[in-house]
This record gives structure tokens, sequence and C-alpha cells, in this order.
């Protein structure tokens, strides 16, 4: 198994055409999804041609202090953006068309390709932005054959937790590369559509080069549930509902959604949506007839509030412990429109997202708080199944494409180490399983003029995350990151002082103000004691940077001994 240092496949360092050596007839460029969960991202290169396979978002850590969401670093695409020939979409979560408004905003205009409800989706986020209009968007289905040369793009559908979902199969100069995206071989999909397994089958006799598959689930033994499952534990939960029944589940999700339907109506119960990218997603979903509802049953917040509890079902934002959704604005009881009741009960309708737990866990304390009988996955995991295959569905997978070379992908690293080494129990020879993160490039072709194809490992590029806070995009990097941990665990102090600029004598003096490190009430002889620590400091004449410099060390070193904590120092220097 191939690790990410830097060398090529017979263990000399990679060289580029410049050089002398054989250039690559593909090169593949991960900006994101290896190493990490979500902001999934492949630039495939050969020549001065690209195609990028999704562009996703991820969510922020817990100590991602203030920023919103994350997305890929793009710089080597904007550099090389007019080799781009197109850009082809999986499918709609946001883990894989959430950054594309931002790359649309930066000037990438390559014609985009998605299924329907992809598409749908794109274009509601497009259009808040205001971008719609500059870049063309195409419809495809699984049937459809894309020439985007010198790549050929063909599609398979896929059973996941969207609808429409597909992977991708592109022939490139090298060979055939074929990439999952999220999958799972699920006998009986709540669209009756199974994952294209004929169709990766007729591929791997063909003969495959490459195969870059999901690796979000490989430690989790055997296949994952069929998806009809969560509607036996849903139905489930509505016999035993007295009250109101309050879903949460990702706004993407549209076949849980239509789950819901689907067992509120054997249940006599009506459906309404909350959140705005809820119901922005079930009116699209409507419209392109992926929800069988009409709108005129829908209910609307007025009638959820005044129904009978017995008739109503919500299907809500807000499965994750996202700060601004709907059920956790319901649950803190601030939610404009709808006030959770005793009897009430709520289904967290998914799994938390690594690094969510804490958010997750919180808000279902607050519900409970709230009285509302609370239904998620450690009490009844009947209400979720993933829609990713376990590790049996990794393993047929390979069986079915048998590549020449593997690269695990979507997944943090442990699942990608784990997946490689199923590859080579499943016959993948270990030289040409290659187990990389974001930013390692990989390279294919003729290198040492054999007639097959190799693989090696090539440079690095930039592919940091990027920050989204608020309207700013990029602006905020580690050094504000670790100011706001700063602040968030010591808090800040401030010492004002104005001087004569002529004989530096004090004017002003020093002042002291504090947040987030003493309850100033309770502290006022603290605070007088820093004051008089700093005032011992000022000698005649001294430059105000060196005063500056002072006046943190010495309320540094203050702060610490009489509290044991290092708050933020910001003198104020002042010359009048």
């Amino acid at each position: 198994m191939n690790n990410t240092t830097a060398l090529a496949a017979d263990g000399q360092p990679t060289k580029d055409a410049q050089t002398g050596a054989i250039p690559a007839d593909l090169r593949m460029v991960p900006l994101g999804g290896l190493g990490e969960i979500g902001k999934n991202m492949m630039v495939i290169e050969s020549g001065e041609n690209i195609l990028i396979v999704d562009a996703g978002l991820m969510f922020p850590d817990s100590d991602m202090h203030g920023v919103d969401v994350v997305i890929p670093d793009i710089e080597y695409v904007l550099e090389r953006k007019d080799w781009v020939r197109g850009i082809v979409l999986t499918h709609g979560h946001e883990d894989h068309i959430g950054a594309l408004p931002y790359l649309v905003d930066e000037g990438i205009d390559a014609p985009i390709y998605a299924t329907a409800l992809t598409r749908g989706l794109l274009e509601g986020k497009l259009s808040e932005q205001g971008t719609l209009g500059q870049v063309k968007l195409n419809t495809v289905t699984e049937d459809d054959v894309i020439d985007l040369a010198p790549f050929t793009v063909e599609f398979f559908h896929t059973c996941h937790s969207f609808p429409d979902s597909v992977g991708v199969s592109i022939m490139t100069p090298a060979g055939r590369v074929i990439m999952t995206s999220d999958y799972k071989f699920d006998p009986t999909p709540v669209d009756g559509k199974p994952t294209e397994t004929d169709k990766l089958k007729r591929w791997g006799d063909e003969g495959v080069l490459l195969l870059l598959a999901d690796s979000t689930n490989v430690e989790s033994l055997g296949t994952t549930p069929s998806e009809r499952t969560v509607e036996t534990g849903l139905d489930e939960v509505f016999a035993n509902a007295k009250g109101r029944v309050i879903l949460a589940t990702f706004a993407s999700n549209v076949s849980r959604v239509q789950q819901i339907i689907n067992v509120s109506r054997r249940h006599q119960r009506q459906v309404g949506a909350v959140g705005r990218s809820m119901v922005n997603n079930v009116k699209i979903s409507m419209k392109l007839g992926y929800l069988d509802i009409k709108p005129e049953e829908l209910l609307s917040a007025r009638e959820m509030e005044e129904l009978p509890a017995s008739h109503v079902t919500i299907v809500a934002t807000g499965s994750q412990g996202e700060p601004t959704s709907a059920m956790v604005r319901m649950s803190m009881g601030d939610h404009r429109q709808l006030t959770l009741r005793k009897g009430d009960t709520v289904v967290l309708s998914a799994v938390p997202i690594p690094g969510n737990e804490e958010l997750f866990n919180r808000t279902v304390d607050n519900l409970y708080r709230q009285g509302a009988k609370v239904v998620y996955h450690e009490l009844a995991d009947s209400v979720h199944v993933s829609g990713h295959g376990g590790r049996a569905d990794y393993q047929h997978m390979l069986e079915l494409v048998r590549p020449q070379f593997f690269v695990p992908v979507h997944g943090e690293y442990r699942h990608l180490v784990l997946h490689g080494e199923l590859a080579e129990q499943t016959g993948v020879a270990p030289e040409n399983v290659f187990v990389v993160e974001d930013g390692q490039v990989l390279e294919f072709g003729h290198f040492d003029d054999r007639e097959d194809v190799q693989g090696r490992l090539g440079e690095h590029v930039n592919a940091a995350h990027v920050f989204v806070d608020g309207l700013g995009v990029g602006d905020i990097g580690t050094v504000v990151l670790r100011d706001r941990g700063h602040l968030g665990s010591d808090g800040f102090m401030v010492c004002i002082v104005a001087l004569d600029e002529f004989d530096g004598s004090i004017l002003f003096g020093p002042e002291i103000i504090t947040r987030g490190f003493v309850y100033v009430r309770d502290n006022e002889g603290l605070l007088k004691r820093a004051s008089d620590t700093v005032r011992n400091e000022i000698k005649p004449n001294m430059p105000s940077s060196v005063l500056s410099r002072k006046i943190r060390n010495e309320l540094s070193a203050f702060c610490h001994r009489e509290m044991g904590r290092r708050p933020m120092i910001l003198p104020v220097v002042i010359e009048v």
C-alpha cells in the first residue's frame, strides 16, 4: 500500500515534464474529501484539460470558532480555469455541491452536469447568490454519455439517501476511471431503483484502470440495512405517538421526507415543513416530481399549531444540532412560529457527523427540557439507516469492478487505510493501492515505456481549508481562529494609557477594561493592582512601542500569577 510520501512507484522522487521525465497521461488532484468527512472535490487532469467531479462543503469542527462552513481551496483550479471542460455532480448533498456557488462566484464558468433534482437544488443556491445566469446547467440521467474531450463521462445509478444519485465512469487517455461517490447496495430501495451492478460488472470485464470508492462506513461490518427498514421503524413511532410527531432530517434527504409522508398518511396525519432549506427543498422536489404530495396538502405554520396534535407531522431541519436550524430553535423555545409541547414526539432521523456530537447531544438535552419525547439513533436505530454501504458492500464493489489501481476516498484517514487493506484482500496489488490525503497528486501513464499503465505519486498542491464566516470567504485563517480560541478560553484585557508627548507623564490611566477574564464588580481590587503594576512600569520619555510591549508582558505575568489565567492583553498607548 502506498502512503503519502511524494515518491514515485519505484521509490525515486517524482519528476515533472520539464526535467525530462515522461509526462503523465492522467493526473488526479484531490482538493477535498480524503482524510476528512465532507467537502468532496476531485480534479481530473489530462494535458491542458480538467474535469471536476463534485464541489462540496464541510461543517466546521468545534475548534473552528464562529466559522459557518468549510470549502475546498480552489487556487489550483483558478490558476487553470481555462482548462476546465466541465463539472460533474454526483448528487445534491451539501458535501458534494455546497461549495459550487463559491466556485461560480470566483469565475469558474464551465458547464455543469447534474441529475434533475441535484440541478434543481443547485439552481436554488445559485439564485440566492445571484449567479444563476453565469453558468450553463445541463440535466443528465444514468443513461447519458457526455463527451468532454479528452474525457468521456458515463453514469450509473446508485442507492443513497438521495433519489437520483449517480456514480461516474470516465474514459481518460490512460484508461477508465470509476468514481462511486456515496452508495450502498440496497435490495429494496425506496424508489425501486437499485445500484446498477450490471454496468459495473461490464466495465470490470472490459478493464478498469482506477477505482475511487466511498470509505465512510468501512468500519461497519456487513451490509447497510435497506432504507425500507426506516419506514417500518417510523410506523412504530407514529403508532405510539399521542401528540404531534416532529422529525428532523437532512433537508436534502428527499427519500426520507417521502417516507415520512407515506407513514403520516397511513396514520391519518398531515405534513408540514419548517426550516428554510427544508421548505425550499420540499418545494423543488414537489415541482420536479420527486415527492408525492401536492402543495395544498402541506400544512402552514398556523395549522401545525392549531390542528389537533394527533393529526400533525412536522419535518424540520436540525438533525445535526446546527445552531440556527428549526429543530435547535424549537429546543431552545425561541422558534418564531412553533412551540414544543409536552406530548410531542421528536425524532432525530440521522446519526451525528463526526465532530457534531456535542451539538447533537445538547439539542437532545434541550428537547427533553421542553417536555418532548425524543427518539434518536441510540434509542431506536430503526429510525435511521446510513446512505453509505458497509464493509461487505465495499468488498462487493471491488469484486465487480476489479480495478488495476485503487484509491479510497470520502473518509477520515483511518477509513482510507482500512479500505485500502480491504482492496488488497480483494485482489488489488499492494503497490497499486494509494492511500493519500487532500492535495497529494496521483499520476498515471507509461513512465518506463512499458505497455501497461503505471501509477506514481506526484507533487503536493495547496488543499487547505477555506473558512466561510458570514460574508467573508477565506479571510479567516489559523491565526484568527487561534485568537478566537484564546478569547473564548481566557477572555481579554485592555489597558489604556494617555501620555504627554513631551515629557512622557501620565495624563490618563492606566485604565483596565476586561471581558471574559473576571467579573469586574467582584474584582475591583484585582484590577486596581493590575493598574498599579502598569503605572510602576511607565518611565519618563519611554517610547510608546516599548511601553506597549512592557504592558503586555507585565499584565500577562500579573494575570497568571494572581489568577492562573492568560487573557489576551491589548495595550493602547496614546500620546497627547
